[in-house]
């Protein structure tokens, strides 16, 4: 439903603007139903601003949007690095409801926390949590403020829409804020001067034709099996590398309190953030690096690098140090991976937009998937486990990866009526979004 400026911006105001209630109203869910839906919205107007904004910089810039899609995820670090850092000033060092008989069990949760561990379930029962009493947390402060940080993007989402005079109820005398040139950063027709008819000019007259252009059948016609392979082989070395990424800031920690390693809570603490503050290191370091390099090949150094790194941690399990230097190792080179990948696959595919979604998705769903697989695993095997499933998840990302790369040589060349010596020429002469051959 996004393939036009019009849609994309109405969702990406809705869905923004959906994300600062949501985190309004989290606070005030009492009952575990009503937070899993609002919950749910939330994920739904994330992944909604997720595939608007990788596709909608893809379809723009075209061959220039490696640089674009580098700064674009490098808010997304930065973005995951600093909400902790605004949380926990509000969160409670003790329990965070405390009754008459349990107000100095504080020093209690520790060894609460020590064993919460799946070798040892019997060990809770020693110790009582109460469920009334006074609420003493303050960590609903740090979802309004969440709120109010991000209060200021839909704002700006309905500016743009005001000055491109996609507003029913407004109307607009200035010019456009964006033209097609500044965007596109090729020439275009001087007649074509409005954003919504140049960068993505409706098929139809009613713009009905072309809401579900990416699954019509009859833009699959005579594409060879590399074309559909080129799309899953893309979205399977994500939903490996997005996979590893969920996987492990959600148990390194785990990991490193359990045996053999022993860390103590509040130093293991800091891995998560070390390993989100290299993915954001990593993002701003891909801006520059690539202007200079071909996504193919920041591609190939994240996948390999990722595969040295888990080798490297399981040779060395018994080291703290090592443990650290790896999670950086790691955050380092899977921070570029989506968005090198996202400009390799689109243009190999000469920028049709539609195999963003599909990379997302698959993003997206090896993000839950591998989290849930590599939560039993541990809970069955120990945590151990942890690495072992990483190696074995960086083994089939790159393996994918030499299938993408196969499947590239395979996929037919743009046909000569396009100049490719020309960079700033477009690929695609259809601005609808759609599959042609």
């Amino acid at each position: 439903f996004f393939s036009r400026l019009s849609q994309s911006l109405f969702a990406l105001f809705a869905s923004s603007l959906a994300i600062s209630l949501v985190f309004a109203i989290i606070p005030l869910c009492h009952n575990v139903v009503v937070l899993a839906v609002v919950l749910a919205v939330a994920g739904l107007a994330m992944g909604c601003i997720d595939t608007i904004s990788n596709m909608q910089l893809v379809k723009i810039y075209q061959k220039d949007s490696a640089i674009f899609l580098q700064a674009l995820h490098f808010f997304v670090g930065f973005g995951a690095l600093l909400s902790p850092l605004i949380a926990d000033p509000f969160l409670s060092d003790t329990n965070c409801i405390l009754s008459n008989s349990t107000a100095n069990a504080s020093s209690n949760l520790p060894h609460i926390r020590k064993s919460l561990v799946p070798h040892h379930p019997g060990n809770l029962s020693h110790y009582d949590l109460p469920m009334k009493g006074m609420v003493v947390t303050r960590v609903s402060y740090a979802f309004w403020i969440m709120a109010l940080i991000n209060l200021p993007v839909p704002i700006a989402v309905f500016f743009l829409l005001y000055k491109e005079q996609m507003v029913p109820c407004f109307s607009s005398s200035s010019h456009p804020l964006l033209s097609a040139d500044e965007l596109a950063m090729e020439t275009r027709p001087a007649e074509k001067d409005d954003l919504s008819t140049t960068v993505q000019k409706p098929h139809g007259a009613g713009g009905h034709d072309d809401l579900f252009s990416c699954c019509q059948s009859k833009n699959f016609r005579g594409a060879s099996y590399a074309y559909f392979a080129v799309h899953v082989t893309g979205a399977l070395v994500l939903f490996m590398t997005d996979g590893i990424v969920g996987e492990y800031s959600g148990f390194v920690y785990s990991y490193a309190v359990e045996e053999p390693l022993s860390v103590v809570h509040k130093v293991a603490g800091y891995l998560p953030s070390l390993f989100w503050g290299f993915i954001t290191l990593g993002r701003l370091i891909s801006i520059p690096v690539s202007y200079r390099m071909k996504p193919a090949t920041m591609v190939f150094i994240n996948v390999v690098g990722v595969l040295i790194t888990f080798l490297l941690l399981l040779i060395f399990s018994y080291s703290v140090v090592f443990l650290f230097v790896g999670t950086a190792s790691l955050g380092l080179f899977l921070s570029s991976t989506f968005p090198s990948m996202l400009a390799y696959t689109e243009d190999v595919l000469q920028y049709k937009g539609c195999a963003t979604t599909v990379l997302v998705t698959g993003a997206g769903i090896g993000e839950m998937v591998l989290q849930l697989l590599v939560g039993s695993i541990i809970h069955d095997r120990g945590s151990y486990s942890f690495l072992v499933c990483g190696m074995i998840f960086g083994c089939l990302a790159f393996t994918f990866y030499l299938f993408l790369l196969f499947f590239h040589r395979m996929y037919p060349k743009p046909s000569s009526g396009i100049d490719d010596a020309s960079p700033d020429k477009p690929a695609v002469t259809d601005d609808t979004g759609q599959y042609q051959r």
